[in-house]
């Protein structure tokens, strides 16, 4: 051989698109012909198989011939003719192969169903609920055996009265104040003052034996009670049970020897004008505050006081109210 020709079968000339240049030409290269699979060129070995021509595990079948395209190649197996050919053999079919049926999700059998060792859901939810049930009984208990203690503070007011503090009764007044069994008294059993007298003529009267308290329409004129029994220092309420017509009234209201801060009013709620003392009777109050133990209240008239009332009876309630 010489270094311009290597001969036709050297590998340089096994390239499959040979055909396509002017050397290859030059050296015989033909392009692909026939059902074959080869490069084309002369004395080429022809190495292709068809598919499914081998399987394994098995000796080499016969190569069918070329199917047409677009349709499934037949071979030829114990049975005869017409038999499909097994392009492909599955990895279970093979010795040794993948498991061939289905496995089951962790915690259930091969039906779908739970396997009794998967784990228990209602128990847990039983026992959730029985820690809730523990924690809310042992808040009720904590709250049950919370301090039972009493306010003994009582609903009184400030012990230092205003000055502005006024006896205006009022009607529609709403206050409301604990019971106490305080002292009250009947006109008959005040201490009057000098020209001061009791009567009973007069109708209507709520005191014992119908006895109210006259003469208290002159300057200098008045009233005294002494109360006992006061249970501790606060602001309490004086009523005034009395009867006024045609005008309006107002005394001095005295309490353990200080001016109270406004006149004790005495209007004439009952809006009487044919001067019948009978059909005025009515009541008032006023706030005023007291000493525990025994204490001095004065109804007087002084200067600039109207004081043409009848007195009948006195009483006095625990702090602020109006009724």
């Amino acid at each position: 051989m010489t270094s311009g020709n290597n001969g036709a079968s050297t590998p340089e000339d096994e390239d499959p698109f040979g055909y396509l240049y002017a050397d290859g030409q030059a050296n015989g290269a033909q392009p692909p012909s026939g059902g074959g699979y080869g490069y084309g060129y002369p004395n080429s070995v022809n190495r292709s198989r068809s598919v499914g021509q081998r399987q394994y595990g098995q000796q080499q079948a016969q190569a069918a011939p070329t199917a047409a395209y677009g349709q499934v190649p037949q071979q030829q197996g114990p049975s005869g003719y017409n038999q499909p050919a097994a392009h492909y053999a599955a990895p279970e079919t093979l010795p040794g192969g993948a498991p061939t049926s289905q496995q089951p999700m962790p915690g259930y059998n091969a039906g779908g169903g739970r396997r009794s060792g998967g784990p228990n859901t209602k128990g847990l939810l039983i026992g959730a609920i029985a820690v809730v049930a523990a924690v809310v009984i042992g808040i009720g208990i904590a709250m049950a055996g919370g301090d039972d203690k009493k306010d003994d503070s009582g609903n009184d007011a400030a012990a230092s009265p205003s000055t502005s503090q006024s006896s205006q009764p009022s009607p529609s007044g709403s206050d409301e104040a604990s019971e106490a069994d305080l002292p009250a008294i009947d006109a008959k059993v005040l201490n009057l003052g000098t020209g001061v007298t009791t009567a009973s003529d007069i109708q209507g009267a709520a005191s014992d034996g119908g006895v109210y308290v006259t003469g208290l329409d002159q300057v200098g004129r008045s009233v005294t009670w002494t109360v006992n029994g006061i249970p501790k220092d606060g602001l309490y309420t004086l009523f005034a049970r009395y009867s006024a017509v045609n005008e309006d009234q107002s005394m001095t209201l005295t309490v353990n020897g200080k001016k109270f801060g406004s006149p004790l009013n005495l209007g004439n709620f009952a809006k009487i004008s044919d001067g019948d003392f009978s059909k005025g009777w009515t009541k008032t109050y006023a706030w005023p505050s007291l000493n525990k133990g025994t204490n001095t209240l004065s109804i007087s008239c002084e200067n600039g006081d109207k004081c043409n009332v009848l007195l009948d009876q006195l009483w006095l309630k625990a702090g602020q109210v109006k009724k």
